[in-house]
């Protein structure tokens, strides 16, 4: 089995989506200004704060009841787990195979020479506005390794979520919009190629009416009792 997950799946633990006008993390701040290499040449104490601050507060989040399902899938099946969402909570839920396509909060890498970072942290009780980010021995500064706008996906992640789609017997679309490619392309290649796709969200997506089923359940309702389910919903 394979999980593609998004944003909506974290949202239901607590994380504000970045596409929520009215309450997201982003209702304040310019998005490309905080995520993109133009933003962090710029102003790259604003990039690393804003950041920093996502890190410590997605360590205040727990996984939700669609985290757990899916790790214990584990038991009597291979799942994979390709997500656009930037924390850890489908690893703290207990899944082993997680392939992170847009990168994770908590990892860092030197934005010169592109060496991973395991330095300490500073603090950061609260949000604020400027921090200065830590440097590599090269000289270069320490980034979050997540993609920005206009980046590349991290290759190795990429085509082992591809080799997890192609191998599937079943894939699963869970809290995405289905909209931001080339994430949004992996269902499609599932469908192409054959293989079921069941899509669970509680809003529309432009997959809807393509995918095999589509459950209008959030992942926290719908994933606890998807595997005795799916005898009946694949017919």
């Amino acid at each position: 089995m394979t999980v593609l997950s998004g944003a909506g799946m974290s949202a239901e633990s607590g994380v504000p989506t970045f596409r929520d006008v009215e309450t997201g993390l982003w209702a304040k701040v310019d998005p490309y200004e905080i995520s993109s290499s133009d933003g962090w040449r710029r102003h790259p104490e604003k990039v690393w704060a804003w950041y920093l601050w996502r890190h410590y507060m997605m360590k205040a989040v727990d996984p939700n009841d669609g985290h757990r399902a899916v790790a214990a899938w584990q038991d009597g099946a291979e799942v994979h787990v390709v997500t656009q969402n930037v924390d850890d909570l489908h690893e703290r839920a207990g899944s082993a195979r997680v392939h992170h396509v847009h990168g994770s909060l908590f990892s860092f890498r030197c934005d010169r020479c592109d060496v991973p970072y395991v330095g300490p942290l500073p603090p950061m009780p609260e949000p604020v506005e400027t921090v200065d980010p830590p440097r590599c021995a090269c000289g270069g500064l320490i980034r979050p390794d997540v993609v920005w706008f206009g980046e590349p996906l991290p290759s190795e992640e990429w085509d082992r979520s591809v080799e997890a789609v192609s191998r599937a017997d079943v894939a699963i679309v869970v809290g995405t919009s289905a909209v931001v490619y080339p994430a949004a392309g992996l269902p499609e290649m599932a469908l192409a190629e054959g293989i079921p796709v069941i899509e669970v969200n509680p809003e529309e997506t432009p997959l809807s009416d393509r995918v095999t089923i589509s459950l209008r359940e959030t992942s926290a309702t719908a994933l606890p009792g998807l595997l005795q389910r799916l005898p009946a919903l694949l017919g």
